[in-house]
């Protein structure tokens, strides 16, 4: 009876996955070169409204490093027809809400309102583009934002500048090895000219793409379109052409100190490929059969059985150039940082030599379908994956087809990409320690 009951159960589950995955779009161009993305889910009065620019932490001047960040931050300041510190009020006071974020490939702002309130998000995004007030009061204001945030969630958080030690031991040339967050020295020392040329070359609408998502009428959404963003000028074709890093040949090590920490971290860094290529959805599924929960096999061996580590995990950190592929593990008690190293290493060393059971390869791929369906539950999600496939991937139809992906993995692909890219010889030892007491 119990085996009937997850049998039906497992059918119910692929039915879901099946049918939520069914997202219907529409996109087109605007003469200015915006990119467009409709969707439209007349099942809530909810709307969403997002630009998301093709600007990130990889695009600024090495001593300049910050600024994409720095802008998610800037351009909430206001425009010539928003007063200053009033573009959030604007958004609670007609009953939405609003946020952005930066990563080290693009930035993204967005609005979900009420669907009667689709014309402001719109309005308010054309203000963000048309003409922001970029001026020394809001570089001045924001700049104690951020370095307030940079002391919260970096320099007096544990294990706070952990992807920094990432990102800096990692790549040498390519401009990755900045922080999306940056150096408070770099901003500090930036004159006003230097922010409004960024926004200049950056801010255009030929580098942006702009999702509306939610309860439309699409003929409606798109004169409303026309109306805020046609006529914004097209900026200068952005050439990037960033220098390649060399491969590595033989295992290093590096040390990383915070005094904010008592216990070490140690962490095993690969350089893997784009995250637009398979064998990066490959290596995420082989980071979640390695730490993804108390039956993966690390969490198993060094955590549950063994009793060796307080914590262990695998993550593929995906970007749109190349990626990281990174195990850390905190010791437990007197466990040697050799030991740790020596077990997950015979834990690679078995899927490097043996196909992973068919019983393991079935749960990666259940949870493949789940997150696949959880990122796109709501038209807030379904937003950001629309316009995330566009800029990053350059293939919106991917929050329909992603999901083939995974399901075209076999468990010689697991094998293989753990071969290709977790070789000893191709990695870094980050040794995270406690700061020295002098």
């Amino acid at each position: 009876m119990k085996r009937i009951i997850t049998l039906v159960a497992s059918i119910v589950a692929l039915g879901t996955v099946l049918s939520a995955q069914e997202i219907k779009f529409e996109e087109y161009d605007l003469d200015n070169g915006m990119h467009v993305i409709l969707h439209q889910d007349n099942t809530a009065p909810v709307v969403t409204v997002g630009v998301m620019y093709h600007v990130g932490a990889k695009d600024e001047n090495p001593e300049r490093t910050g600024f994409a960040h720095f802008f998610e931050h800037l351009l909430f300041e206001g425009t010539k027809n928003i007063g200053r510190g009033e573009f959030m009020k604007i958004v609670s006071k007609n009953g939405g809400s609003n946020n952005a974020n930066t990563s080290s490939d693009r930035t993204y702002y967005y609005e979900t309102f009420p669907s009667n309130n689709q014309k402001l998000g719109l309005w308010l995004e054309s203000e963000r583009l048309r003409h922001p007030v970029i001026n020394q009061i809001g570089v001045d204001t924001q700049n104690e934002v951020v370095k307030e945030e940079k002391r919260m969630r970096m320099d007096n958080q544990p294990y706070g500048n952990i992807s920094t030690a990432l990102l800096q031991s990692m790549f040498k040339k390519h401009p990755y090895k900045g922080t999306v967050i940056g150096s408070m020295e770099h901003l500090d020392a930036a004159q006003l000219s230097e922010f409004q040329d960024f926004f200049k070359k950056y801010y255009i609408p030929n580098n942006a793409s702009l999702v509306v998502a939610g309860d439309i009428d699409p003929a409606e959404t798109k004169e409303w379109i026309q109306q805020y963003f046609a006529d914004i000028p097209a900026g200068e074709p952005i050439v990037r052409d960033f220098p390649q890093e060399d491969p590595i040949t033989e295992e290093t090590e590096v040390t990383w100190n915070d005094a904010n920490i008592q216990i070490p971290a140690y962490l095993l860094t690969y350089r893997t490929p784009s995250n637009k290529v398979k064998d990066a959805y490959v290596l995420n599924m082989l980071s979640t059969y390695l730490s993804d929960g108390k039956s993966s096999v690390l969490y198993k061996k060094l955590v549950d059985q063994d009793k060796k580590a307080l914590q262990v995990g695998a993550f593929n950190m995906g970007m749109e150039d190349q990626s990281i592929f990174a195990i850390l593990a905190l010791p437990m008690g007197d466990t040697s940082k050799e030991t740790l190293i020596n077990d997950i290493d015979a834990e690679i060393k078995k899927v490097q030599e043996e196909l992973i059971s068919e019983k393991d390869f079935q749960k990666l791929q259940n949870i493949a379908e789940s997150n696949f369906v959880q990122s796109n539950s709501s038209i807030q999600g379904i937003a950001a994956s629309l316009v995330t496939y566009n800029v990053l991937y350059g293939d919106t139809n991917l929050i329909n087809n992603e999901i083939d992906i995974y399901r075209n993995i076999t468990r010689e692909d697991i094998k293989r990409v753990a071969n290709q890219y977790l070789k000893p010889s191709q990695r870094v030892v980050i040794n995270y320690l406690p700061e020295q007491k002098k």
